[in-house]
Parts: structure tokens; sequence; C-alpha cells
């Protein structure tokens, strides 16, 4: 990632579906000092991030409007320090499996361009996606589950950036999951 900029970062996190930006905007405030990547294939989500950074530029951030694993392929091993996945399609129907994110070979590309010790980070308001993906991550051997207790996945993790999509679903949703 660090090819990507005109300056040195501290460290690397890439959020992949950011939406509107408002999570991926919000953090590259917070910590000036990280360099961030965001991938969005939808325009709106992306006009949405560019109009934040319109109004308040910003340096530290790029962001590629295609499907985040193309992404996630190209960057090199042991690169990042994060990976945010927020509310990822559900793809409910049985045959649409295939193309959730959480899934053993995206895992597989997710650990080798995490450095050791690196997260990742995901959130839904869907409980039985919320099932999948735990017991996705956790079937990996390259993941460890760290949830000590219930209220760490029930609760937002500190200084956590709260998204319209978030607060839209946290209302039809009976609660949001935080892994």
């Amino acid at each position: 990632p660090q090819s990507l900029f005109t300056q040195s970062y501290s460290g690397f996190w890439l959020e992949i579906g950011f939406g509107q930006g408002e999570h991926l905007y919000g953090r590259m405030k917070q910590n000036p000092g990280i360099g961030y990547l965001g991938a969005e294939i939808f325009s709106n989500g992306v006009a949405g991030l560019l109009k934040a950074i319109d109004i308040n530029p910003a340096h530290h951030i790029r962001f590629f409007q295609n499907d985040g694993m193309i992404l996630a392929r190209s960057l090199k091993p042991d690169s990042l320090d994060g990976i945010y996945v927020l509310n990822p399609d559900p793809w409910h129907k049985k045959r649409h499996h295939k193309r959730r994110i959480i899934r053993q070979e995206n895992l597989d590309v997710f650990a080798r361009i995490l450095k050791p010790g690196g997260q990742l980070i995901l959130s839904t308001d869907v409980p039985y996606h919320a099932d999948w993906m735990i017991t996705q991550t956790t079937l990996h051997p390259e993941f460890k589950w760290t949830a000590q207790s219930a209220s760490d996945w029930q609760i937002p993790p500190e200084n956590w950036i709260h998204t319209r999509y978030e607060a839209k679903g946290a209302k039809s949703a009976k609660k949001m999951v935080y892994l």
C-alpha cells in the first residue's frame, strides 16, 4: 500500500464495501498517521466519500471503485494492520452463498495480506449471517476468535463510527453484531 501514497504512514487499513464512506472517512479523521484504502463497487457510495473529502481534504486515503477482492489480491503479503468488512450483503439464498465475501478463499487472501497480529473486523445486522461469519473465520487456521464475553460482539468497539446504514439496519434488526 505504501506505493499508493506520497508520504509514509505508520500502518495501513482496508475497508471493503465502504458504502457512503462514513466509517472510512471517520477512521481517517481519527488517525492521521494511518494510510487508508477503501473499495466500493457502487458509484453512489464513492460519490458520498468524495463529497466528504471535498469538504475536508485528506491525503491519507485512496479508494478503488470495483470489487474489493481485486484490490485485496493485489496487495503484498503482511502489508495491512487491519481490514474492515462492515455489513456485507448476506446473499440470503443458499445458491448465492458462494458470493458471500466471508468465505474460505477470501479469508486466505486476508490472512496473506494482514501483518502478524493484524485484525479482521466484521459487522452485520443479520443474525444467521453473523453465525456464518463466525463459523467461516473460526474454521480458518489463520484467524482467532478473541471475544471473551457476549458484550464483545454486542457492544460496538471503542471509538466505533456509526453509519447511516448501521442506524437504519439497527432499527429493523434486533441487534448489530460486531466481530
